[in-house]
């Protein structure tokens, strides 16, 4: 099985993640705008993703990672810390802005989302681009 696919979406889950598109924030709108126009090294974000029991605001397959757009002050944060916690068994990372700093520090967080991206895809897999067998150093003792 697809390893960025392990999580089942839930048919639910889709409906409600629909829902959420047609109803983003003004924040989560900036954000959008800002990820799709923006040369992102490759990266290929999706908005209101479901995964599991739950909807990322965004998400990037290729670098596992999260991003989540809110005011810092959620009424529940017990269910914020589940979702959070499920995400990150899944071996994905959630990275998350407040809605000011979308609106009035859009640079900054764009630069942020994309350090966050290309951090999280050097950790899963350390050696993108290993050198050719040929062009590599013996292993053991050198020769003198």
């Amino acid at each position: 099985m697809n390893d960025t696919r392990k999580h089942r979406i839930q048919p639910r889950m889709t409906r409600v993640a629909r829902k959420l598109r047609r109803d983003m924030t003004g924040p989560e709108r900036a954000l959008w705008h800002l990820l799709r126009s923006r040369g992102l090294n490759g990266l290929k974000f999706r908005r209101q993703h479901p995964i599991g029991p739950f909807v990322a605001d965004f998400y990037c397959a290729q670098a596992k990672l999260v991003v989540e757009v809110d005011g810092l002050s959620h009424e529940d944060a017990d269910a914020d810390s589940r979702r959070q916690a499920y995400i990150e068994a899944q071996g994905m990372r959630v990275f998350r802005v407040s809605n000011d700093d979308v609106l009035k520090h859009r640079v900054a967080v764009m630069d942020a989302v994309l350090a966050a991206a290309e951090e999280q895809r050097t950790a899963l897999d350390p050696h993108p681009n290993p050198l050719p067998e040929r062009e590599r150093e013996p292993e053991g003792p050198a020769e003198t």
